[in-house]
């Protein structure tokens, strides 16, 4: 017998919104972290791809490669049973969040920097600019307005992916939800996940259109990006 009747299911999913805000905390911090992360590896990682050369090179790429062909669970698992990164689960999640996300990023960076016209590099160069200064102060601005479009997709999805670190037990949305019925005080399983889905869906909609506005502000008129 269920403790709960069958139409007092949403008023549990009402009474339980407080625990579904902390997992909430803990999806928008993942988010956050992993997504930082993996622009401090990308950005670099896709610079040294366009521009660099030898075995600092080849690593990379060969790392971006083995990172974006293994999956994220795989990652994670790793990470948290047999390397060990911490005892943490919070951040082993957004190391291997990070790590993939990076692995990523760089390919949309990667692609930003080689859209920009090689021309204005050679300008920067007659005009006595070093060539790190140039890519630093012509290159890298805008390549970083034009990687916008690619950083909103691969945003919303670090955000979805944030519900793998169920597996390492991370109290974030998914798991919270899923605690919550599992649990046996309700038989409200459907009410549930569709109270997480819609927070998921609430959620990737106000990100993208608040990148949307972050695109259409630093974007040219007339179509050019400077």
């Amino acid at each position: 017998m269920h403790a709960f009747p069958l139409q007092s299911d949403w008023a549990f999913v009402l009474g339980s919104l407080d625990l579904l805000a902390e997992g909430l905390g803990v999806t928008v911090a993942l988010t956050a972290a992993s997504i930082t992360l993996g622009f401090l590896l990308g950005f670099p990682a896709g610079a040294v791809e366009v521009y660099g050369r030898g075995p600092l090179a080849s690593v990379v790429e060969t790392a971006g490669v083995v990172l974006r062909g293994t999956p994220l669970l795989v990652i994670i698992i790793i990470l948290f049973f047999v390397v060990s990164v911490s005892s943490s689960a919070f951040v082993t999640a957004a190391v291997a969040l990070g790590l993939r996300s990076g692995a990523y990023q760089s390919q949309i960076f990667r692609g930003a920097l080689q859209s920009v016209d090689e021309g204005q590099l050679e300008a920067a160069r007659s005009i006595g600019m070093g060539r790190l200064q140039a890519i630093r102060h012509v290159v890298v601005p805008q390549a970083l307005r034009r990687s916008v479009p690619g950083f909103q997709n691969e945003f919303t999805i670090v955000l979805k992916d944030t519900s793998i670190a169920i597996v390492i037990g991370l109290g974030e949305l998914l798991t919270v939800g899923q605690n919550l019925y599992q649990g046996g005080q309700s038989t409200a399983a459907l009410e549930i996940f569709l109270t997480v889905s819609l927070i998921y869906f609430v959620l990737t909609v106000t990100t993208n259109r608040t990148l949307d506005y972050v695109d259409d502000y630093f974007t040219i008129p007339g179509g050019e990006q400077a």
